[in-house]
């Protein structure tokens, strides 16, 4: 029987696309699976310290190992913003559309449009120490948003080598190349599923 692990978050679109990647491998349950309601404030400078924020305040109510994902944009003429607050960059309870018409009002007239998706994967539980693992994705900010599926910058972000967003891929096609993808693939090749 397939081991079963907690992944801590709210957003279904998190938790679809992990279950998609790992599912031959685990079991992935929800908060809602364990009756969790927690919703840490995520304090930490980096993606790594909010990943292991996540793990732990899951961990209190649950003896599985608990899996965490802190990700976000870092566009390279705004200094690596959004970054660790992409989720609430136009404010504490921004929408998506809020967050990527900010983005692009600060990015108007702006010749520089590199950025990358970065994704730190925090497992915690399975080892005695945190486990993390790391993926970045390298595109750029286009214009104006462009499809219809995919959640958060994905409408206006457009990865090296391909002609369309991250919303106008596919769920697929993205999931296969996100930087989310690229941190499981870590974790997927590490080792962990032998412990």
């Amino acid at each position: 029987m397939k081991p079963s692990w907690v992944f801590a978050t709210n957003n279904k679109h998190k938790l679809e696309e992990v279950r998609e990647i790992l599912g031959s491998h685990i079991i992935i349950l929800s908060l809602n699976d364990i009756n969790c309601k927690v919703n840490p404030e995520e304090t930490g400078e980096t993606f790594a310290e909010n990943a292991l924020i996540k793990c732990r305040a899951v961990a209190e109510f649950t003896t599985l190992p608990v899996l965490a994902d802190d990700s976000g944009l870092s566009v390279f003429a705004l200094n690596g913003q959004p970054g660790v607050k992409s989720a609430r960059y136009a404010g504490e309870n921004a929408s998506d559309h809020d967050n990527v018409l900010k983005l692009l009002m600060e990015l108007k007239n702006v010749e520089d449009r590199r950025a990358q998706f970065r994704a730190c994967i925090c497992l915690f539980g399975l080892k005695t120490e945190p486990l993390y693992f790391e993926g970045v994705l390298n595109g750029q900010i286009i214009n104006e948003p462009k499809g219809q599926e995919g959640f958060g910058y994905d409408p206006v972000f457009m990865p090296d080598g391909y002609e369309m967003t991250f919303a106008q891929l596919g769920s697929e096609l993205k999931n296969s190349i996100s930087h989310r993808r690229l941190a499981l693939n870590k974790l997927l090749s590490s080792g962990v599923f032998s412990i």
